[in-house]
């Protein structure tokens, strides 16, 4: 994969660090319902290398995925990691022995979520650490966020972290974060059916911070579209592509972190930065989330 067909390229605002707009998300590494190891370890390192060897230098992970599985795994395939390499981890949650997923947001259990990352990726300082606010069951909820961001922003003075982004968030909660510390990325849900965020995507393209949404393709519940579905088969793609380049095209400062634990998908998901939208396709895909089209 070249430059171009990884979607291009992004660097953090305030930063050094440079990666292609196409990444790789880790979650899908552990075991099913994001706990214990995968079924075939083997598998797992052998997709993070090939996603390496494809071009990939953005990685979103977080150490209560397995919990600590993820990290191990990552750790295990690529270090000592190559040059330009950008890990992503993410704080704000635990996983008790009855695998639910509890909020970790108290100063104390910030620090060791962060010494944590530290062990397990084998790393002296973080590059970036999102703040992970648990909110609703169905999105960001509102509510300060201030007390767990200056924790991560003193780590961030000690030289632990070295920038901090946010997830799951509302506008307010961005704004109330970059009047602590600089933020140089927010990760939300956001795809062709879930258009909640369009105004704040537009406000950190006019800022220039980094806008990652995760379950791009749907999440748990991937996008099923009659629309998605024909626009994928003038261009002989799969859906999935169309709805990632729908994605890259949508704004400059859109970074994408899908996941998977095949090789092959990996190798489809990477392709889609080789789709070339019309503005006709475009604004049929556009239309899909007006008209409740998509399934999820």
């Amino acid at each position: 994969m070249s430059e171009a067909t990884l979607g291009g390229r992004f660097t953090f605002p305030g930063t050094s660090l440079t990666v292609h707009r196409i990444g790789y998300g880790a979650m899908q590494l552990a075991g099913p319902g994001v706990w214990g190891p995968p079924k075939d370890p083997d598998g797992a390192i052998a997709l993070l290398r090939e996603a390496i060897a494809a071009g990939v230098n953005h990685i979103d992970t977080s150490d209560y995925y397995g919990p600590h599985v993820t990290n191990q795994l990552i750790r295990q395939a690529l270090h000592p990691y190559p040059a330009g390499l950008v890990i992503v981890t993410k704080l704000g949650a635990r996983r008790p022995p009855d695998r639910s997923w509890q909020p970790a947001i108290a100063p104390q259990e910030l620090t060791a979520g962060v010494h944590d990352n530290l062990r397990n990726l084998g790393l002296d300082a973080l590059d970036i650490v999102n703040y992970r606010a648990m909110g609703a069951i169905h999105g960001p909820a509102e509510g300060s966020i201030a007390e767990p961001v200056t924790v991560l922003a003193d780590l961030k003075c000690k030289g632990l972290i070295r920038h901090i982004g946010l997830s799951n968030v509302t506008a307010a909660q961005v704004a109330e974060a970059q009047a602590i510390t600089e933020v140089v990325c927010v990760q939300n849900n956001y795809n062709l059916a879930q258009r909640g965020d369009d105004a704040l995507v537009d406000e950190l393209a006019r800022q220039g911070i980094a806008y990652v949404p995760f379950f791009p393709l749907g999440g748990f519940t991937p996008l099923q579209s009659s629309t998605l579905s024909a626009v994928a088969a003038r261009l002989g793609a799969k859906p999935m592509q169309v709805a990632l380049a729908w994605l890259l095209h949508r704004s400059p400062n859109t970074l994408l972190i899908p996941g998977t634990s095949s090789v092959v998908h990996l190798r489809e998901n990477l392709a889609a930065g080789q789709l070339t939208l019309s503005p006709q396709a475009v604004a049929e895909l556009d239309r899909i989330a007006a008209a409740g089209a998509v399934k999820h």
